[in-house]
């Protein structure tokens, strides 16, 4: 693969990195409750050395009764000081899980003006397969300066979406499984519908990735991207559960040159709550 410091990089190109002064990495480890993984605990066994845990949890809007809704730009400011990450800083971050809930603070960063920033190709798994160093201590962290500037245009909001999806002249790109967007197994999260917005495109997130949690070379994401039949010619709004894997199809946009998307934040988690809103099924 292509290492881009603005989107993905290879375990190669850490290891290789990983003593730069200016380079800091996140360990955004998140798991769904039927995942039964302890994110916290994990990190606290093991991780790349020099990682800082950033918690999806708690670092986003405590005001919203939505899952890890983004956070104002105030508390991400804050709580990335306190973490020692700031301006000038080149920021790597990864997960447990190969691929799952990385992209979306790549994202995060990226909503609050911050690009240098990417996903370490394949995770935590494949750094510890290629037998790399980890450590159990928690770095020694030193405050330092961070400015952001919102970028409101890679959010969307449910009022938004649903213009979107009544006028049609976005294309909706669906993360989640085939089954939960035909709306034929149940969510996961109790008390929402099942289904999908009408005139969403199903592009499971794991169609993007290898086996192994990788994310697909450049020419094979255009594949998967064409054979779904997303329109591409308008701008994109990728949707999820709550908002984490739709980030992954954000990246995989990114990585194929196609800049004009943004993120619906509340997701189905959101519009699968609202009976007024429309769905589709099948």
């Amino acid at each position: 693969m292509s290492d881009d410091p603005k989107t993905l990089v290879s375990t190669e190109w850490l290891a290789q990195h990983i003593n730069d002064p200016d380079l800091r990495i996140l360990d955004a480890s998140w798991y769904l409750p039927d995942m039964n993984r302890d994110a916290a605990a994990e990190y606290a066994r093991g991780h790349i050395p020099g990682a800082r845990f950033f918690d999806i949890d708690e670092i986003s809007d405590s005001r919203s009764k939505l899952p890890h809704m983004a956070p104002p730009t105030e508390k991400f400011m804050s709580r990335l000081r306190a973490m020692g990450v700031g301006d000038g800083h080149q920021v790597v971050v990864y997960d447990g899980a190969g691929m799952f809930s990385a992209a979306r603070v790549w994202w995060l960063f990226r909503l609050m003006g911050k690009t240098d920033i990417a996903v370490l190709d394949g995770g935590y798994p494949k750094w510890t397969l290629e037998g790399r160093e980890t450590e159990d201590l928690p770095p020694v962290l030193k405050e330092r300066h961070m400015t952001v500037q919102r970028q409101a245009h890679l959010v969307r909001d449910v009022t938004q979406v649903a213009a979107a999806a009544k006028l049609g002249d976005h294309t909706i790109l669906d993360a989640r499984g085939p089954a939960r967007f035909k709306g034929s197994e149940p969510e996961p999260r109790a008390g929402l519908r099942a289904g999908h917005i009408p005139g969403a495109t199903n592009l499971y997130y794991k169609s993007l990735l290898n086996d192994d949690g990788t994310m697909k070379s450049v020419s094979e994401l255009k594949t998967v991207f064409q054979a779904s039949g997303a329109d591409l010619g308008k701008p994109v709004i990728t949707s999820c559960g709550s908002g984490v894997t739709a980030a992954i199809i954000s990246l995989a946009l990114e990585r194929i040159g196609h800049r004009n998307h943004s993120l619906y934040d509340g997701s189905w988690a959101e519009w699968g709550q609202f009976d007024q809103l429309p769905i589709e099924t099948g």
